[in-house]
């Protein structure tokens, strides 16, 4: 297994494992998603590996993109200037969607353990995998209207798809958090355990799926999943537009504010 800096990656007998290692919060940027990628590219290699599990070290899963970090823009151009993409000029966002499909071409099953807060940017993280097991304790939020911004991360294809259109709206128009109990109702998520069984659960339900024919895995879910990192990519570009025009905007600049100070955003609507 390659080195990386914020993922913990090993394999346990058919299963691969990745563990994002940035508590409490596990917040994400370019080099993290660009990590998770390249494991699964590795996974993918590996013809002992037939599925793997993403889990997360602290309190959430995953709480998305730190927009109140003023490190993180400066970050996150540092990165996309070291890729040395052609798309260089379409800025940092872009680069990480770049990475974020590539998630999606992955060609083996993955269960999500989602033992916290899966918010944002981190809820598509946690919708990219094809299972989530979770727990009471959990949150699913797509919290970007709360933010004066627009989904990302594909979630305008992957959740409707995934819990239905309706639910998907109700989700992005009020940005409210889901629980675990409400998740799997939904469809959001597949299996309900204690919060201190989460990766363990995730790795059962792993291993399940690593007992059956490798060939019939990946044939069976080439099927099941066809075009749809395409499908990503498509709406990651609209969501890429509209998020660099609302970002401009005064609404975000509140909305950030506000969820970091914990309280009601006073939007102007400008």
């Amino acid at each position: 297994m390659s080195t990386y800096t914020d993922i913990g990656v090993e394999k346990v007998g058919h299963v691969g494992t990745i563990e994002i290692r940035r508590p409490p919060l596990n917040f994400f940027d370019i080099s993290l998603i660009n990590q998770i990628a390249d494991a699964l590219d590795e996974f993918d290699r590996d013809i002992e590996i037939r599925s793997s599990v993403l889990s997360a070290q602290g309190k959430a899963f995953c709480a998305g993109a730190n927009f109140g970090d003023p490190a993180r823009q400066e970050q996150e151009a540092r990165e996309a200037e070291k890729k040395g993409d052609p798309a260089d000029n379409l800025g940092p966002i872009n680069h990480l969607y770049l990475q974020a499909v590539r998630i999606f071409r992955a060609k083996k099953p993955i269960v999500a353990a989602v033992q916290g807060a899966a918010i944002g940017g981190g809820l598509g993280l946690a919708v990219s995998a094809d299972f989530r097991v979770t727990c009471p304790e959990a949150r699913f939020s797509a919290n970007f209207t709360k933010l004066g911004f627009h989904p990302g991360f594909g979630l305008t294809t992957t959740l409707p798809e995934l819990i239905g259109k309706n639910n998907a709206e109700l989700m992005f128009y009020t940005s409210r958090r889901v629980t675990g109990e409400e998740a799997v109702k939904w469809g959001l998520a597949n299996v309900l355990v204690p919060q201190d069984q989460v990766k363990a659960g995730a790795m059962k339900l792993a291993a399940e799926i690593a007992e059956c024919s490798p060939l019939g895995l990946l044939s069976t879910r080439a099927t099941m999943r066809a075009g749809l990192a395409d499908r990503v990519m498509a709406a990651t570009n609209h969501e890429l537009a509209e998020q660099t025009r609302l970002r401009a905007t005064e609404d975000f600049k509140e909305g950030v504010k506000a969820t970091e100070e914990r309280r009601t955003a006073n939007f102007k609507g400008r």
